[in-house]
């Protein structure tokens, strides 16, 4: 006795369900089962935080990221955190101390990280040296008073650049998910 393999064709209208429904668990899964790069989170992917906060407890924020058009246009190429001075400033995640020193007037410090990230931290007393390796929420110095257009009491100047691109540096420390559908055609 022999089984018949044969079947007949699926209906159009059915096969687009199953496409349909096949389509939403794609968009289910491949978020749960894909880990993000740190580039890809810096860009604003949802996934685990793999930085933290500069200052404890968590800061408002005082003066959001806004992207220069060009790499010598108008902008803000960071995030103004309020705190108070002397507030100590906490290292975002593992890296390498490039720059501990004095630029410009005011306290910078900058940290090299996996995946191709520098954070930069100002104005600040300067706790660490150039060569440093840092890890997470290790102190890299306290707040310095005197940051221009602070609206807090005092400031702490936060950002991030990938190679010399600026970018966000809010969603490596957030990791709330908006889930986007677009319209399916099939």
């Amino acid at each position: 006795m022999t089984a018949d393999l044969r079947t007949t064709p699926e209906p159009a209208g059915r096969r687009r369900i199953r496409l349909a429904a096949c389509a939403v668990l794609g968009l289910i899964l491949v978020p749960v089962l894909s880990s993000p790069s740190p580039a890809a989170r810096a860009q604003g992917d949802a996934g685990p935080a793999r930085f933290s906060w500069p200052l404890s407890p968590d800061p408002p924020v005082v003066r959001a990221f806004e992207a220069p058009e060009d790499p010598f246009g108008p902008g803000h190429r960071g995030v103004d955190l309020g705190t108070a001075p002397g507030a100590s400033v906490l290292a975002a995640a593992e890296g390498v101390v490039v720059y501990a020193g004095v630029l410009a007037g005011r306290g910078v410090v900058s940290v090299d990280h996996d995946g191709g990230l520098r954070t930069t931290y100002e104005p600040l007393q300067t706790g660490v040296t150039a060569g440093d390796r840092v890890r997470r929420g290790q102190e890299l110095g306290t707040v310095a008073a005197g940051h221009p257009e602070c609206a807090a009491q005092a400031c702490l100047h936060w950002g991030v650049r990938r190679g010399e691109e600026y970018l966000d540096p809010l969603p490596l420390v957030r990791t709330e998910t908006e889930l986007r559908l677009k319209p399916w055609e099939g």
